[in-house]
C-alpha cells in the first residue's frame, strides 16, 4: 500500500463555506476549483462506485488491479490522473454509444462525403471519377 500524499481527500462533497461576496460567484467558483485540484470530486465519485466498476476503470487506466480496492487518497497523483482520464474516456464512449443506439450519430462517417461524390460521378456518367471516389473509400482514406 502506498503512503498517501498530503491532500485532504474525503468521500464527502466539499462543505459550502463560501460566503456571497458580490463578485458574481467568483468565490464559489474558486472553492470548486480548489476541491477539484484536491481530487475531492474524484474521491466522492470513487467512493460511490461498485468494485466491478472500479476494476473496469483501473484496467482502462492501465493500473494494477489491486488499485481498484484502494481509496483515492492511497493513490499517487499520476494514478489519480490516469483514473480521471479513464473515467472521461469511458464516459465519452458511453455517450456516443447511447446516441448511436437512439439512432443519432455524433458525427457523420468520413466516407459519407466520399460516397456522395461517387454517386454524383455516377449520375454524370463519369465512371473513372466514381471509381476514384470508391477507391478512396475502400482504402479508408477520409
Amino acid at each position: 500500500m502506498r503512503a498517501p500524499e498530503s491532500t485532504s481527500l474525503s468521500a464527502q462533497p466539499p462543505a459550502a463555506d463560501v460566503q456571497p461576496d458580490g463578485r458574481a460567484g467568483f468565490g464559489a467558483l474558486r472553492a470548486e476549483l480548489h476541491a477539484r485540484c484536491a481530487d475531492e470530486d474524484l474521491a466522492a465519485l470513487w467512493a460511490g462506485l461498485k468494485l466491478g466498476e472500479r476494476k473496469a476503470i483501473v484496467a482502462s487506466a492501465g493500473l494494477h488491479p489491486r488499485d481498484a480496492e484502494a481509496a483515492i487518497a492511497a493513490l499517487d497523483r499520476f494514478e489519480r490522473r490516469a483514473i480521471r482520464a479513464a473515467i472521461g474516456r469511458m464516459s465519452r464512449y458511453a455517450q456516443a454509444l447511447h446516441a448511436s443506439l437512439r439512432g443519432q450519430r455524433s458525427a457523420p462517417h468520413p466516407s459519407r462525403a466520399l460516397a456522395t461524390n461517387a454517386r454524383r460521378a455516377l449520375d454524370r456518367g463519369d465512371i473513372p471519377g466514381a471509381r476514384h471516389w470508391l477507391g478512396l473509400i475502400e482504402r479508408g482514406e477520409p
